[in-house]
């Protein structure tokens, strides 16, 4: 795992304690910040490989945390809350978190989520994941999209799941698939997630050109429809 390192922005000392205990266990380099805005300043200093975020933080709350943090990081992010309604699921997925676990949760879980992630993190090969399409480059090498000659800041997740559709133009996926090959077979989301991603990616891509664009298959799922592959 090369020593890897996790920042945990939690209020509750027990439960960052616990936390801490068991990643230094699992061989993680461990932080922790009891506030949102020492939060984001610990982000910063320490550069970590993955955040641990709860919602419910003074100074700054999770949102705001998470904001504030994606304005200069792709770092993944895994919120964490007392609350499992599906609006705070999808307000998290809207500012860019990678993945939300509710408490009360069990440890082997969430560390199996947090290496899932950093798997899917994982350089990959020079060279080897890059697609081009009419004014559009996605590049899981360097993790950048380019849209229409302009680089556009995307959380890791929508670039992921860009480059998945994109990699099998008009081929129909359903949001259990796409959950499934894109965030892992240990996610433990729903397929609202999918939603949200895709209505994220659409906000960066409609209109730049009408050789290509993200399709909702009513029904079934999605699809990225392209006539012309460069």
């Amino acid at each position: 795992m090369d020593n890897k390192k996790v920042l945990v922005i939690e209020d509750e000392s027990n439960i960052a304690e616990l936390l801490r205990l068991y990643l230094e266990k699992d061989g993680f380099t461990v932080r922790c910040a009891a506030d949102g805005g020492t939060g984001v300043a610990e982000a910063k200093v320490f550069q970590p490989d993955l955040i641990l975020l709860d919602i419910m933080l003074p100074v700054m709350d999770g949102w705001a945390v998470c904001r504030a943090i994606r304005q200069t990081s792709t770092v993944p992010i895994i919120m964490l809350t007392a609350k499992g309604e599906t609006f705070d699921k999808v307000s998290g997925l809207e500012m860019g978190a990678d993945d939300y676990i509710v408490k009360p949760f069990e440890v082997k879980e969430l560390l199996a989520r947090i290496h899932a992630v950093l798997r899917r993190y994982a350089p990959a090969e020079a060279g080897q994941k890059k697609l081009t399409y009419d004014k559009l480059v996605v590049n899981l090498d360097s993790y950048e999209l380019i849209v229409d000659g302009k680089k556009v800041d995307t959380p890791p997740k929508e670039l992921e799941l860009l480059y998945h559709l994109a990699s099998s133009p008009n081929r129909v996926y359903t949001r259990n698939q796409l959950l499934d090959e894109v965030w892992g077979f240990d996610y433990f989301g729903d397929s609202r997630t999918v939603d949200v991603h895709i209505k994220r990616l659409r906000e960066k891509l409609e209109g730049v050109s009408d050789k290509w664009c993200l399709k909702t298959v009513w029904g079934v799922g999605y699809k990225f429809e392209t006539t012309d592959q460069q």
